[in-house]
């Protein structure tokens, strides 16, 4: 063998040879097909630039794009029982468990947060659907109930970014025993008078719409977000009809009364900021909202005929 076998050739097929490239670096939009660089999608915050599909973000994305500069206070609940049935149906439920903690670099499915946005103080709190699909077992309702009890302390509002398949079936009743838990610490948020905002995202199901997702002051989902207790596909097997078009999408639960209003990720920090600063009646902020300047200067009779109707309707209970 000489130096032409030995070393030309090897560093000529080196060269000549296609390189592997990474598999996520072209995303395909799930409505159109359309393929998006993975740089410009994160950039967007995971929001498709033409057709505005709005692909799922990992918690902790989630919260730094959220938060004033990234910046926020993690929130971490007390550790719990692993595994305290001892399940296991295909795989070990602490195998399961094991590759989720690896996937996310998450302990468990909600990350929570205490930070500033827009210059108004709060805690966040987010479900990672990464992982194990969001599911809420006990280390998750503790998490949540945990940044509940910190909001009610610091005197804060609390948003939630809800994404769940609903209860984690491997915990079993212990899983269940969550939804009440968490309800009790939403009933504590409203006792101490402080404004609990669901922003509901894709998908939000289960048990969790079924407890604290649809208990908040404030209804918001992000737009195309599937939101109901079963899903579509069982319902249909159920009735044994077609179901109509988009049900149970966010666009259809607005115009049936189910939430109160859809907002693009791009637009939830400035309707947040100025939700909390209207419902904690801070009239400041007011400023920042579309208004239409009068050509005539009211009378001090007009001007306390509305401040009049502004206090009755700020006063005026949730429903």
């Amino acid at each position: 063998m000489n130096w032409i076998t030995s070393y030309v050739r090897p560093k000529l097929n080196n060269f000549w040879q296609r390189k592997e490239m990474p598999e996520n670096l072209w995303i395909k939009c799930p409505e159109t097909g359309e393929m998006v660089f993975h740089k410009d999608l994160e950039a967007n915050l995971g929001v498709i630039p033409n057709s505005g599909h709005h692909m799922r973000i990992t918690s902790k994305e989630r919260l730094s794009n959220f938060f004033d500069g990234g910046k926020y206070k993690a929130i971490k609940g007390p550790a719990v029982t692993l595994d305290p049935l001892k399940f296991r149906d295909q795989r070990k439920y602490t195998d399961r468990l094991r590759d989720a903690k690896a996937k996310t670099d998450m302990d468990d499915a909600v990350l929570a947060g205490q930070g500033m946005v827009s210059d108004v103080e709060l805690v966040a709190v987010v479900q990672d659907f990464n992982f194990m699909g969001g599911s809420l077992g006990m280390a998750a309702g503790d998490a949540i109930i945990t940044a509940m009890e910190s909001a009610v302390e610091e005197k804060l509002p609390l948003v939630l970014f809800a994404a769940s398949g609903g209860a984690r079936m491997q915990e079993g009743i212990l899983s269940l025993m969550q939804l009440p838990r968490t309800t009790v610490a939403v009933e504590r948020l409203k006792e101490a008078g402080l404004p609990y905002i669901v922003v509901m995202t894709n998908p939000t199901t289960g048990g969790v719409t079924a407890s604290y997702a649809m208990l908040g002051d404030v209804h918001i989902a992000e737009p195309g977000a599937l939101i109901g207790f079963a899903g579509p596909r069982v319902i249909e097997q159920t009735i044994r009809e077609k179901l109509p078009e988009g049900f149970q999408r966010s666009e259809y639960l607005l115009e049936h009364g189910m939430v109160d209003m859809v907002v693009p990720r791009h637009e939830l920090k400035s309707t947040i900021s100025n939700l909390i600063s209207l419902l904690l009646k801070k009239p400041q902020t007011l400023l920042a909202l579309p208004s239409v300047e009068p050509t005539d200067e009211p009378d001090d009779d007009q001007v306390d005929e509305s401040s009049d109707d502004t206090e009755q309707s700020e006063q005026k209970p949730a429903d």
